[in-house]
């Protein structure tokens, strides 16, 4: 392919995407459900439950105590540490309780559970605050990554880094380029999607914010060539903008896992992440279009992370679309506040159904990093259940095909299947980002991703990263 990092500024935006990567699949994507769904205000929740651990990094600890009264924005836990992000309450209320809840990552994991006043005004989304004319030399680059840091804002896309780390000067990593991620990549979902089309000028802003703050030389928004939409707004709204220079659309080729940092980056640039490194280690930073809205909110409006954009959406939601709800609403609450779910309904999952997580208990609260709520049929279960029965592994190379980080699925899962977690890592374990691109394309039917997932977890409590 070549480097083309060199002429993406002078490219001529078309819809149609060129750029890719080696690996991948291309399972339904089945956005149809919400895609046309504009962004609406979710439930106002009676408690909303915040868990102190939202992000990569160390967890926060509790600003307050059982009892304490809080006002809705107000700081309710930090960590002196550098990879974390603080935690804010979304409502004004008292403090019920600070204990464990679920957590669809951890398990369980503490929480501050915050019960609502019986008025508590429902927060609005920002976005007529921005205009084309936004001017980001309004506010120094310390300034930023200040209120970056005191909003708590992570990557919302993703497994959730304190974006306030990646975007901070380093004179160790100095960064050249910022790539935007609008890909979205994961079917069923589309929150992204709608704030690129409803959101814009608030997501120029944050880029506008994100690259002053970082001292890039030059933005590249990727957007996967199946949102002719998406693409055509971004690139209309940088042509207006001022101080565009050096920010480009750049559409890519619609496959699944298109939208991992890794991936979007080899894609684009033509450049590998060392296995274990970030992007900044080369020069670059990734932030997700929803992460740039939430900059922006942060610096110009003085607003901490306390809402986010869901998609709760499958074919056994009543109303799928796409909701604005506060961080710490309980999966249960967002469901019934889209009219629940019908009687076929089989399985929960946070996230989508590639890379999402299956929950079975619904008190489980939405995170700055959930970007949806998926719920399948029991059709759709049975289906999956009848035509998946595992047989042996035949060793096809299927796996090895479709892996986009190069690694040999079949022999790590083979690995933590027998506890031989030493080989697992010889194997780069670590490596495997749980796209779930094995399981999908495995003629055994074969769960790959979720022996190697369980592996992670195995090695963690080995090296008492985690909690037995």
């Amino acid at each position: 392919m070549g480097n083309p990092a060199s002429n993406i500024l002078s490219m001529k935006i078309a819809t149609k995407g060129i750029f890719t990567f080696a690996g991948g699949t291309h399972p339904p994507q089945s956005k149809e459900l919400t895609a046309e769904s504009e962004i609406q205000r979710g439930p106002a929740v009676k408690q909303a439950a915040v868990m102190l651990s939202q992000h990569l990094g160390a967890a926060c600890q509790p600003l307050l105590r059982k009892g304490n009264m809080v006002q809705a924005g107000q700081k309710i836990g930090d960590s002196d540490a550098f990879v974390s992000a603080p935690v804010h309450s979304p409502i004004s209320g008292k403090v019920k309780d600070i204990a464990l809840q679920s957590h669809t990552v951890l398990g369980r994991s503490p929480a501050i559970i915050i019960e609502a006043y019986e008025h508590n005004p429902t927060k609005r989304p920002v976005a007529d605050k921005f205009t084309e004319e936004f001017d980001e030399n309004k506010y120094s680059a310390e300034q930023i990554c200040d209120a970056v840091r005191q909003a708590g804002i992570v990557g919302m896309g993703g497994a959730g880094f304190p974006t306030r780390v990646k975007i901070e000067p380093n004179p160790q990593f100095p960064k050249e380029t910022m790539i935007i991620n609008g890909c979205e990549c994961e079917p069923y979902i589309t929150c992204d999607y709608r704030i690129m089309l409803e959101w814009t000028n608030q997501i120029m802003a944050g880029i506008k914010l994100a690259r002053k703050a970082s001292g890039c030389s030059q933005v590249l928004i990727g957007i996967e060539d199946n949102k002719p939409e998406a693409i055509e707004v971004m690139s209309t709204v940088i042509e207006k903008s001022p101080n565009r220079d050096g920010i480009k659309v750049v559409p890519v080729k619609t496959k699944y896992p298109q939208g991992g940092e890794r991936q979007l980056i080899q894609a684009i640039l033509n450049k590998n992440v060392p296995t274990g490194g970030i992007p900044p280690m080369i020069g670059i930073v990734v932030l997700n279009v929803a992460t740039a809205a939430a900059i922006a909110e942060a610096v110009v409006d003085n607003t901490p992370l306390t809402h986010r954009v869901v998609t709760v959406t499958g074919e056994a939601i009543d109303e799928p679309g796409n909701y604005y709800v506060p961080i710490g609403t309980s999966v249960e609450e967002l469901i019934e506040f889209c009219g629940g779910v019908t009687q076929k309904s089989a399985k929960v999952i946070v996230g989508g159904p590639m890379m999402g997580i299956a929950i079975a208990d619904l008190t489980t609260p939405i995170t700055k990093t959930t970007g949806a709520i998926t719920v399948l049929t029991k059709e759709q279960i049975g289906k999956a259940k009848f035509e998946r029965q595992q047989t042996p592994c035949i060793r096809c190379g299927r796996c090895l095909e479709v892996c986009p980080e190069h690694l040999n699925p079949t022999k790590i899962a083979h690995a933590v299947k027998n506890n031989l977690l030493d080989v697992a890592e010889s194997y780069y374990i670590s490596g495997c980002m749980e796209c779930g691109c094995c399981s999908y394309v495995c003629p055994a039917n074969i769960e790959l991703t979720g022996y190697i997932r369980t592996g992670k977890i195995f090695l963690a409590r080995q090296k008492k990263k985690i909690p037995e």
